[in-house]
């Protein structure tokens, strides 16, 4: 039995807490058709160790965002961010990816 696999863009966002809303509004209005946030993230990158823990809410913390659109979306996700990835930290990145059900990655209208 042979598997077929469809190419689609990973996109990983990783902020600061507080400005999460803005990446997922982006995300809803260029109908990215789902995206998964990861809380309390740590690791060390260009402006040193960042500790994942959560003190008194999510917007203190860093964040991930990763979503799966096809190629399409890519381009317009990058620039809605790319002018906020200038003034704030955080880190962006596309990799290839490949998915089993590429109906679950369309467009929705909701």
């Amino acid at each position: 039995m042979t598997i077929r696999l469809y190419p689609m863009k990973e996109i990983k966002i990783i902020l600061e807490g507080e400005h999460i809303r803005f990446v997922t509004d982006v995300l809803d209005r260029i109908k990215a058709s789902g995206y998964t946030v990861f809380s309390d993230v740590s690791g060390k990158g260009h402006s040193g160790y960042h500790k994942g823990h959560l003190m008194f809410n999510d917007t203190s913390s860093l964040q991930m965002v990763l979503t799966v659109v096809p190629e399409d979306k890519v381009e317009p996700i990058l620039s809605a961010l790319k002018p906020f990835l200038e003034r704030h930290s955080g880190s962006l990145f596309v990799l290839d990816a490949s998915v089993l059900r590429p109906d679950h990655f369309e467009s929705t209208n909701s």
